[in-house]
């Protein structure tokens, strides 16, 4: 195998696929970034078992030439040496040559490397996700759905489900729900898909984490494909592979409470900063524990209180506030992922008691479940 190919196209290549690769594989070979030379370019693959990503490189683009190809062939070189060497070279091309037992040259300008490389064929094999069920997204739509969603899933390997987003598609609709038992992140969105399929899957919230850093929001959308516990998310040059968690999703819509006893009107952006302010005092205390309490004229107090630091609270005017006086606590950093999600708009929250789950959502939302937040208070004594 031998080709000369622009360093900038393979660095961009290699920096995609070292986001699946992880050093704590136990299969060694994974540690490792497989390179395959054909007639049609050069492909790098990176995976963790879990998540698989593939970059292509074509021959020319845009009328540029970008690989020149010698001899076809592969080899798997290991990711950490390889990729601080292709980023560090000095030349704008890069000659890429392997030899007799697997030995590695690399060339550009004047400078000369030798790599230990590992034989292409015992590189698993990728998950078959050629066909299956098939839908498109926008791209800035996909990156929002993670956004609004990922941060609540479950870091605790307890109940692995948690662990990652539950997409329901049902009647020309995607729902997305994240919940770690403590809070829950909702969004639904109406897609391209024909409306009679239905599926509902889970996807890790580490798979979806990566996707979105790799994810261009000059890109029109995506394709994604299900199928053999795997979704494959399919851009122009790049195919990114994950599997699907096994087990039942909960059923969270039992979660969200059906009445409402006090309702608040109030700006996210401002609200965000007060809890921010508030959270400076209370991040030694385990569950950075905020109280938030109505006062007359449509005012409301967030406060909180560390004995061995001392105490703060601010008042802020809402837009409006109805129903029953409220004093409730909360996570600091719990609300301030929620509010995150809106954007700086205004946001209307439902109380149904002081250790009743409550629900953020945006003001006057047409449909309820467009985006939703939900937190369970903290019991205080």
């Amino acid at each position: 195998m031998k080709f000369v190919i622009d360093r900038d196209h393979l660095v961009n290549a290699v920096n995609e696929v070292t986001r699946a690769i992880s050093a704590r594989t136990t299969i060694p070979i994974l540690t490792g970034i497989k390179i395959d030379v054909n007639d049609e370019g050069v492909t790098l693959t990176g995976s963790d078992s879990d998540i698989s990503i593939e970059a292509f490189i074509p021959l020319i683009e845009q009328d540029e030439v970008i690989v020149e190809v010698e001899s076809f062939g592969g080899i798997v070189l290991q990711s950490k040496y390889f990729g601080d060497i292709v980023r560090r070279l000095p030349d704008k091309n890069v000659e890429i040559e392997v030899t007799a037992n697997n030995q590695t040259t690399i060339r550009s300008g004047q400078a000369f490397f030798t790599l230990n490389g590992l034989d292409v064929l015992e590189y698993p094999k990728l998950p078959e996700v050629s066909e299956g069920k098939q839908i498109r997204i926008p791209i800035h739509v996909l990156k929002n759905i993670i956004r609004q969603t990922v941060f609540a899933v479950s870091t605790i390997e307890v109940r692995p489900v948690l662990t990652g987003v539950n997409w329901i598609i049902k009647n020309g609709m995607l729902t997305a729900v994240a919940t770690d038992s403590h809070r829950l992140a909702l969004r639904e969105i109406p897609i391209e898909a024909p409306e009679e399929e239905e599926y509902n899957i889970v996807i890790p919230g580490k798979s979806l984490s990566e996707l979105n850093k790799i994810l261009d929001e000059a890109s029109d959308s995506l394709e994604i494909i299900l199928a053999n516990n795997q979704i494959l998310f399919k851009l122009k040059d790049l195919l990114f592979y994950s599997r699907l968690l096994e087990g039942s999703y909960p059923d969270t819509s039992r979660l969200i409470p059906a009445e409402t006893k006090s309702e608040l009107i109030i700006n996210a952006k401002a609200f965000l900063q007060a809890i921010d302010r508030a959270s400076l005092l209370a991040r030694e205390n385990r569950n950075n524990v905020i109280k938030l309490s109505t006062l007359e004229n449509g005012q409301v107090e967030v406060s909180s209180n560390s004995p061995e630091i001392g105490n703060v609270s601010e008042k802020l005017f809402s837009q409006s506030f109805t129903g029953e006086d409220l004093q409730i606590s909360f996570n600091g950093k719990y609300m301030m992922d929620a509010l995150r999600a809106f954007e700086g708009d205004d946001i209307q929250i439902s109380f149904s008691g002081t250790m009743r789950p409550f629900v953020l959502r945006p003001r006057d939302a047409e449909n309820p479940n467009e985006i939703l937040q939900l937190i369970t208070p903290v019991r205080t004594y």
